[in-house]
């Protein structure tokens, strides 16, 4: 009776939907790319990948309840050990591209701290250019950081936690100082709004037909963390009938959290004037709007312009600070939990010499190991000789790319796993086997032509280089997997030669 008492029911399984995938930061990126014309996208993704693949993991999760390795043991289980490494290996890669770009972008929270504004395409060091410095200090601040992580995460829980809560101030910051602004200036809205801005961006960068349609990658992006909920399917109360409308309500939150939070910006942000220019990307787009919501406050109570820039310069700063908190705890936590279920949810003969051992919790040897491989890629990035705007731009479409691919591996999948009368489904969504051929293909489609248009939009326009930056790293670690899976299965036969000789 406890047990049962202590089941998710329909509101508390709605916000944990919520919780795990909405991240404010979506937002002015978002904006900045689209302007009101993200909206639609959202949407749109929402219905062909978010609502379907959340289904679709939730039945993953309640058939392999008992297995440990996540991704790995259920694809394990649906096509095989092999294409389940390659997918929890190119899982991991997403991961890894995210902690060399959160090291490098966490910079510019450092410098609004100090400054109230993003001053770091101004850096320099031993007279380097501003790319190469941040190379450098992200380079020191990698080493740093597994040092801290490889010691353990108690002594950092207590920031993780500050930067959880210092998230939700960003929210209602942002929410409460568009309607504050809406009413100082009397309704006057900063970006215009009618028809066409909900079919055309303001950024002519995203005007053709495949840059627009490359946006649904941003989309899917911004719906990533979903999978969580896979977890707490048999922990749900009436869980056929609960978890389907709990995904539904906490997905139909989201997409209007977004849209809302994009209309919102729109209120005191105008894209010309504040967006337009060549220092602002998708990094540093949430401190130069935050900053601009405190200008447009301070002007609405008819401060002066000294004061209004004051104001700015606060508002950021207070942002800015949350979200270097929140960085900190989730670097420090990302640097080892990707790596420890990779390590822990496949065979331990993948890894050669100690990688795979585990001490104090913690793979240790394996992370000190990945962190040559970060400093290595900041090092080859940071000397591309490009401006710090296309560096993080760059480092951008690579996560969204890199973080997509497992998505696609779990969703081609599904079909196959409903298939297998083998597998115990005790929750189950999609009730045939058409329905989940459909939605697998839906659900897939969605995500490969996301993942084509980002990688064939630079190239169109004759940035050839971005375009092989964008697919060499999945490809190269896709080559390292199936090496490492090829010796594993050379060790494996022979021990089993061995055995059989003896």
């Amino acid at each position: 009776m406890n047990k049962n008492n202590k089941k998710l029911t329909l509101i508390p399984l709605s916000l944990m939907v919520v919780t795990s995938v909405f991240m404010f930061p979506n937002v002015p990126r978002a904006f900045l790319l689209m302007g009101y014309a993200a909206i639609p996208w959202y949407i749109l993704a929402a219905i062909t990948y978010l609502i379907p693949f959340a289904f679709m993991v939730g039945e993953y999760g309640a058939a392999f309840k008992n297995e440990k390795g996540g991704i790995y043991s259920w694809l394990e289980r649906i096509i095989g050990p092999k294409y389940a490494f390659i997918s929890i290996f190119m899982w991991y890669v997403g991961w890894l591209v995210w902690i060399i770009l959160t090291c490098n972008s966490i910079w510019v929270h450092f410098s609004t701290i100090l400054f109230g504004t993003d001053t770091t395409s101004k850096w320099s060091l031993l007279r380097i250019g501003s790319t190469q410095t941040l190379g450098l200090l992200s380079i020191m601040f990698a080493i740093l950081l597994t040092f801290i992580a490889t010691k353990g995460l108690d002594k950092v829980s207590k920031i993780t936690s500050v930067g959880g809560i210092s998230v939700a101030f960003i929210n209602i910051v942002a929410y409460i100082g568009a309607i504050v602004v809406f009413i100082l200036k009397h309704g006057k809205i900063a970006q215009p709004i009618n028809a066409q801005a909900f079919l055309n961006s303001p950024n002519p960068s995203y005007t053709s037909a495949i840059s627009i349609i490359s946006f649904i990658s941003f989309a899917i992006l911004a719906y990533a963390g979903i999978e969580v909920v896979a977890g707490v399917t048999d922990d749900t109360e009436n869980s056929e009938k609960t978890f389907p409308k709990g995904v539904l309500m906490g997905s139909i939150f989201i997409g209007i959290g977004y849209s809302l939070g994009i209309f919102a910006c729109g209120i005191f942000t105008n894209w010309q004037n504040v967006l337009s220019g060549k220092d602002v990307n998708m990094v540093n787009v949430t401190i130069i709007m935050m900053n601009n919501l405190g200008y447009q406050i301070g002007q609405g109570l008819s401060l002066s312009q000294a004061a209004c820039v004051l104001v700015g310069n606060w508002v950021a700063r207070l942002v800015a600070l949350s979200m270097f908190l929140t960085y900190i705890g989730a670097l420090i936590s990302y640097s080892y939990s990707p790596l420890k279920q990779l390590i822990e949810g496949t065979p331990k003969k993948l890894w050669p010499g100690k990688l795979s051992e585990i001490k104090d919790g913690i793979p240790k040897n394996a992370m000190w190991i990945q962190c040559i491989f970060i400093v290595f890629f900041i090092l080859i990035l940071s000397l591309g000789g490009q401006g710090a705007s296309k560096f993080f731009d760059k480092l951008v479409l690579m996560t969204n790319v890199a973080t997509t691919l497992p998505y696609i591996f779990m969703s081609s999948a599904f079909a196959k796993f409903k298939n297998n009368t083998s597998i115990e489904k005790p929750f189950v969504i999609y009730k045939s086997y058409g329905s989940a051929l459909l939605w697998t293909i839906i659900v897939t489609f969605t995500v490969v032509i996301a993942n084509v248009t980002v990688v064939v939009k630079p190239a169109l326009k004759g940035d050839i280089a971005s375009s092989i930056w964008m697919i060499a790293g999945p490809v190269i670690f896709s080559i390292i997997a199936i090496a490492m899976y090829a010796r594993y299965e050379k060790m494996s036969k022979t021990t089993i030669d061995n055995s059989v000789q003896k």
